[in-house]
């Protein structure tokens, strides 16, 4: 299937992308490559796609001692390759290299996917778990386990979109663990289990909700009571086996 008829805008600069966001209709486009499929189904018809990529403020980084601030449409092979600073001692460039494939990876952002919202998409559950921040267009700071509601539905308000993410830097030498449940590699995940060392932080991700820290693995049944067993034994065991990765 193509998509419905749509119109296009690409704004020079941030007010004019504000601006056409709040007409009936329009949606904001930055990698477009969850959105895209979408379209061809028709199950999302925007009148106006609003293409956010190209602007200056959603590109580049600031470092600082405590934390690496991504622009919004900061691609995930961007991250993978290292072109970016990694404040995670190789979390995020691991999980960068396992998403999807390599032309997804050059158009797909960060902000992108964290403001679709998938529960199954990897940034979702890694900046929840990392304590990352998300820097709003209406200066808002939303913490990331907090910013997906439920699946596809975040804490952004009509017309608001993520300028950019800012992710606290671990210690050096401190660990991490990463399981991604899925079929094949690239597929979106089942399962994410992701162990912190320090900060001590245990998570369970792409639970068909918000990823939910846990103070424990055993706690994925009492702390995900939506999921029937069989997904609440998969959530346990992503986060186990993140676990026995972070402490190996």
């Amino acid at each position: 299937m193509k998509p419905a008829v749509f119109d296009h805008a690409s704004p020079a600069e941030l007010n004019d992308a504000l601006a056409l966001l709040a007409q009936p209709g329009a949606k904001p486009l930055s990698g477009g490559q969850s959105l895209s499929p979408m379209m061809n189904l028709r199950l999302v018809r925007p009148a106006t796609l609003v293409d956010l990529k190209r602007l200056p403020g959603l590109r580049g980084v600031m470092a600082t001692a405590e934390h690496i601030r991504f622009g919004a449409a900061t691609t995930h092979a961007e991250i993978e390759d290292g072109v970016v600073p990694d404040p995670t001692n190789g979390l995020m460039p691991h999980v960068a290299h396992g998403i999807a494939y390599r032309a997804v990876r050059n158009r797909g952002t960060l902000g992108g996917s964290l403001a679709h919202a998938d529960p199954a998409a990897d940034w979702p559950s890694v900046m929840a778990a990392l304590g990352a921040t998300i820097l709003t267009s209406q200066s808002r700071r939303i913490p990331a386990e907090r910013f997906i509601l439920a699946p596809f539905t975040t804490a952004l308000q009509p017309g608001e979109i993520i300028l950019a993410v800012e992710v606290p830097r671990l210690p050096p030498g401190a660990r991490w663990g990463y399981c991604k449940i899925n079929r094949k590699i690239g597929e979106f995940a089942k399962a994410i289990g992701i162990a912190i060392e320090t900060p001590r932080r245990l998570l369970a991700g792409a639970v068909e909700g918000p990823p939910v820290l846990l103070d424990r693995a055993e706690d994925t049944a009492t702390r995900l009571p939506q999921l029937d067993a069989a997904a609440q034994r998969l959530a346990g065991i992503a986060v186990r086996r993140a676990l026995a990765m972070m402490e190996a």
